[in-house]
């Protein structure tokens, strides 16, 4: 799908994937919005993406673990540019690789599912009513292999039960996607989670076999750009399904 001219929300896009899907995104032409926890944050990552093409900060700090957030981002969004096409669910957080879900500190745990269950979800119901104005509307979420029992690396069954929190966290948004598309079904509003593999947003990560944040980013920016006869409520890495 041809995006030029279309307006585009990216969440945690301060840095990392996030900030490297605006780039491809900004540089078809899109008119993209990047978002942070803190809004300076999204406004350095704005300025830095200037030549990459229409890129601008969210005027509003998104922290989407605020129950306020969602509208607050609403808001903006209708004052300028009034409308939205594509939000893409990129905000996420985690504890560490050793945490277990028999010793899990509960506390943590509900700070990771507060960004990556709700906060995709919370903010997906705010700006609901904005995307089903336009007639291209897309939603990804972004996802991973560690909440699927089909990736063969790093998925639920793979791990010794390690990083338990953000594997089940990821799952769970996986569920997330499949229902709203169920309830969706039958409205021109595509969503899909993805999964951008082991991409090297941490030092080391490469020892780890990971591979470029461009090469992830394009997995999601695959998502925001599928035509209007796409998929819907699927899971995919680089274009390509993976099972749930």
């Amino acid at each position: 799908m041809d995006i030029a001219g279309r307006v585009v929300l990216i969440t945690g896009a301060a840095r990392g994937l996030g900030c490297e899907v605006a780039r491809q995104l900004a540089s078809a032409d899109a008119l993209v919005l990047v978002s942070a926890r803190q809004q300076e944050n999204a406004e350095r990552a704005a300025a830095e993406l200037g030549s990459a093409g229409n890129v601008r900060a969210l005027p509003v700090d998104l922290d989407v673990s605020d129950p306020d957030a969602g509208a607050e981002a609403a808001a903006a969004l209708r004052a300028d540019p009034g409308r939205l096409d594509i939000l893409i669910n990129n905000a996420a957080a985690y504890v560490d690789w050793s945490e277990m879900a028999s010793s899990a500190d509960l506390k943590l745990a509900e700070q990771v599912m507060a960004i990556n269950l709700f906060g995709a979800w919370r903010l997906t119901q705010a700006l609901l009513p904005l995307l089903r104005e336009s007639d291209h509307p897309r939603i990804v979420n972004v996802a991973s292999g560690a909440g699927s029992h089909a990736d063969s690396q790093f998925g639920l069954t793979r791990r010794g039960g390690a990083a338990a929190t953000y594997g089940i966290s990821k799952a769970a948004l996986g569920a997330l996607t499949s229902t709203l598309a169920a309830e969706l079904a039958n409205t021109p509003v595509l969503i899909n989670s993805v999964c951008p593999g082991l991409t090297a947003t941490w030092p080391g990560a490469e020892q780890m076999g990971a591979r470029p944040i461009a090469d992830g980013a394009a997995s999601i920016a695959w998502a925001a750009t599928i035509p209007d006869d796409g998929p819907t409520g699927g899971f995919f890495r680089d274009g390509k399904p993976l099972g749930w």
